[in-house]
């Protein structure tokens, strides 16, 4: 703003003083350019009233009042003001951060804490040695998964413009700049910001699958498929650096997507949108790829006259020439003596008909892989190392991590939907409310050929079917790779897996085989039962053969969101860390390898948080090399907006694993009473908070009513509705639950009942009982950070006045 208050900075935020001022000044004169100058000033007097509201000198009715009385034209723009300066502010912030790392790469006496170079220092110093990490290397997976959010639709325009921002304030950090330049880049920052300004943020159309997919491949094309290379580059220098390793580190690194694979209440998604979405992934890989290797062409000018080039180099230019004539004739006889180049062209060529699906374009990503090796392998025999080898090398590094799918789409459905979709294939409507004991014995008979399914008449039968007849065919089309987990929710019973594999094989004789189904155990009830349904399954002689034929591994997903709105925060995290406990000894048991799933959303009523400090809070043993989990919305700007920030969380979410799978928490033998005391603080945190939320009558028309779900419910910002079905709290989603007492500045469904919890432990226990766990248990003290986090972030003044709008008798209830 035009006039900012003086806010109290460290010497080492200083650059990041300046940017917020920087911006700020901008933001103010843009507002007066489009709005005039009296919004900038009714903005300053808001702002300052706030300010002085938070610091005690002023009255929340000062502010509530001059409020009031404005016109909605007039709240629409400074809500519009605030919310474009905050995020302004967000980016000079995240701008900041890269800063930060490169204020370390520079200084290089120390690297930067939480980095992939301190890790593997700290490893050492432990007596971790080389051969332990290249051994965990091997088996390593990191494995982000991008799903689509409804509080999170920022157009991808909009955000286009926000790298553009940071490009000009980057030139602003890294360059030396005369006065004529330094103007430049401002007029550019306050071009982009006005148009930003002149940009709605959403559109009024309620977004389509195809979208949301447009918005998270932003991640994905703009940001994530750079800076692969990049990370690898980081992790081979910090291991040359600490072990003095020279080695090609396999690629652990891979990405996932739930939008247009995620069934789970969203009438919106199906067989046809999975198979649009495969393919339009599998484009955008294609499309990238051929940029690359058009610009290869570019640079890899050798001429044989000048270094010798690999006869297997010149025998596939010879034989491509035949395989794409109409390309080859293209080629300028100019550069025949350029066999790089020629066959880079030819191979682009190719690359373009694989777009199309056309002959004679690469079939596999092994077609494609094998012509770059062949080059890289020419580079390095003739003097190419400094010649053009790092740029195939990089591109061989994107390869192997999206290979020709770019991201595998995972697929998600409601166990009360294939229920109801077998009710009809096995003509039995009473089907859903049958015991587990009951389906199971009937589907078994199924899956051994003793008995068979009707053909699908209506739906959800017909859709189910169509789902997995359309993932058998796409398994042919663009690869195994390209398909992710098929994933149950709300999945109570053993029946409920043994479902998804009959409606495979329904769906596609043989398919069953081939899919890797995913319990989601959501609710603290289903937690708490998650060891009985594995147990069982593992006993299953069915079940032990398929997971045979997938290698003996097996995916369990937990869900952050449902557990907490069930059960409250305690109780869903002490779920969560118990089910994991008992879901890897009883693995390891059965001989199975287990890969935990973690559903986290971005609150931390959700499951939010820093990634590497639940890592490091996370049971001893349950890493093991392997971390899947869901980055949703807002998370996904944070964590991948900027490429530098991108690598920084990469490096931070895998140092997390190197640590926690190579040299975990010692074993400790208080861990077993710090178990007892959690067990009684979420007994009795979940009772007060069931108690309030589901047994206080008129309590969720309270909650419809003191916050704004019902304008959350209207707005059109996601393609799916934030309800499964039905009514009642039960049926309403995680997302908007949060999202709804978070606008209010409540934050209820994050710490109610957690002091009665803490209470309850404390008059067991004692306080120094309660202490010694906090600061000695990793996972107890994780929670305590979150609850702090959350309760600073709440304004219970402002909760109140939300609350009035309720109404006398539930207020005053």
């Amino acid at each position: 703003m035009s006039q900012l208050r003086e806010v109290q900075f460290a010497p080492i935020d200083a650059p990041l003083r300046e940017d917020v001022s920087r911006l700020g000044h901008l933001i103010g004169e843009i507002l007066v350019d489009q709005e005039g100058p009296d919004l900038l000033a009714l903005l300053e007097k808001i702002r300052k009233l706030a300010i002085a509201r938070r610091e005690g000198t002023a009255e929340l009715k000062e502010l509530s009042s001059g409020l009031s009385a404005l016109q909605l034209p007039t709240v629409e723009s400074l809500t519009r003001a605030f919310g474009v300066y905050f995020q302004s502010v967000n980016v000079a912030e995240r701008l900041h951060r890269v800063r930060r790392r490169q204020d370390y790469q520079r200084a290089g006496a120390s690297p930067q804490p939480g980095g992939l170079h301190a890790i593997l220092l700290a490893l050492k110093e432990d007596g971790v040695s080389a051969e332990q990490v290249t051994a965990l290397l091997s088996e390593l997976v990191i494995e982000p998964v991008f799903t689509a959010h409804p509080t999170e639709a920022t157009r991808r325009t909009v955000l286009e413009k926000e790298h553009s921002v940071v490009s000009a304030l980057m030139d602003i950090v890294e360059k030396r700049l005369t006065p004529r330049e330094s103007k430049a880049i401002n007029e550019r920052l306050r071009n982009e910001l006005s148009a930003a300004w002149q940009t709605s943020e959403q559109s009024g159309q309620r977004p389509t699958v195809a979208d949301e997919l447009n918005h998270v491949s932003f991640y994905l094309t703009d940001v994530l498929y750079n800076i692969v290379p990049a990370y690898f580059e980081e992790l081979e220098e910090a291991l040359r650096l600490v072990y003095g390793l020279e080695i090609e580190i396999p690629m652990h690194l891979r990405f996932a997507l739930w939008v247009g694979g995620d069934m789970d209440g969203n009438p919106n998604v199906g067989a046809q949108t999975i198979s649009d979405t495969l393919h339009k992934l599998r484009a955008r890989a294609l499309m990238l790829y051929r940029q690359d290797v058009q610009q290869l062409s570019l640079s890899l000018s050798q001429s044989i006259e000048r270094v010798a080039v690999d006869p297997l180099v010149l025998e596939r230019l010879a034989h491509y020439r035949i395989l794409v004539p109409k390309a080859a004739k293209s080629l300028n006889s100019r550069h025949d003596d350029m066999p790089y180049r020629q066959l880079l062209r030819l191979i682009a060529a190719r690359l373009a008909l694989s777009e199309k699906g056309q002959a004679p374009g690469y079939r596999s990503e092994q077609e494609f892989a094998a012509d770059l090796e062949l080059i890289g392998q020419s580079l390095a025999q003739n003097r190419g190392a400094h010649a053009g080898l790092t740029e195939v090398r990089r591109l061989q590094r994107r390869l192997a991590c999206f290979g020709m799918h770019f991201a595998r789409l995972d697929q998600r459905q409601d166990s009360r939907v294939h229920a109801q979709a077998l009710a009809e294939l096995l003509t039995d409507p009473a089907w859903p409310k049958r015991s587990s004991t009951e389906r199971a014995d009937v589907l078994r008979e199924v899956l051994t050929h003793k008995r068979k399914l009707r053909r699908p008449v209506g739906d959800p039968a017909h859709s189910v079917v169509a789902v997995f007849k359309t993932l058998a065919l796409e398994r042919e089309r663009c690869g195994a790779a390209a398909l992710g987990p098929y994933i149950i929710s709300m999945n109570r019973d053993v029946a409920d897996v043994l479902s998804v594999l009959a409606l495979a094989e329904c769906g596609a004789r043989g398919s069953a085989a081939d899919v890797d189904v995913v319990p989601l155990f959501e609710t603290v009830e289903d937690l708490r039962a998650a060891t009985g349904v594995l147990r069982e399954l593992f006993a299953d002689s069915y079940y032990r053969e398929h997971l045979a034929r997938r290698g003996d591994q097996q995916m369990v997903m937990l869900g952050y969101s449902d557990s907490s709105k069930d059960g409250g925060l305690i109780a869903s995290r002490w779920a969560l860390q118990r089910a994991q406990v008992e879901l890897m000894e009883l693995a390891q048991h059965a001989g199975v390898k287990l890969t935990f799933f973690h559903g986290r959303g971005g609150s931390i009523s959700r499951g939010g948080g820093r990634t590497e400090r639940a890592i490091v809070a996370a049971p001893r043993g349950s890493v093991q090399g392997r971390l899947r989990l869901t980055e949703q919305g807002e998370v996904i700007h944070r964590k991948y907006g900027m490429p530098a920030l991108a690598i920084r969380n990469l490096e931070q979410a895998t140092a997390a694993v190197l640590r926690a799978t190579l040299r975990p928490r010692p074993a400790e033998p208080r861990e077993q009473r710090w178990r007892e005391m959690i067990a009684v603080m979420a007994a009795a945190g979940t009772q007060s908070y069931r108690d309030l939320v589901y047994h206080t009558e008129g309590f969720i028309d309270y909650f419809r009513l003191a916050t704004p779900i019902d304008v959350i419910e209207r707005m059109r910002i996601g393609s799916r509705p934030s309800r499964r079905g039905g009514g009642g709290l039960e049926s309403l989603r995680a997302i908007p639950w949060v999202f709804g007492w978070s606008q209010t500045r409540c934050s209820l469904s994050a710490w109610y009942g957690v002091g009665t919890g803490l209470q309850a432990g404390i008059e067991q226990f004692g306080i120094e009982a309660v202490r010694e766990m906090t600061r000695d248990w990793a996972f107890f003290d994780t929670l305590v950070d979150d609850i702090e986090m959350v309760l600073a972030k709440s304004d219970i003044d402002i909760a109140g006045v939300y609350s009035e709008l309720a109404g006398a008798p539930l207020h005053n209830a």
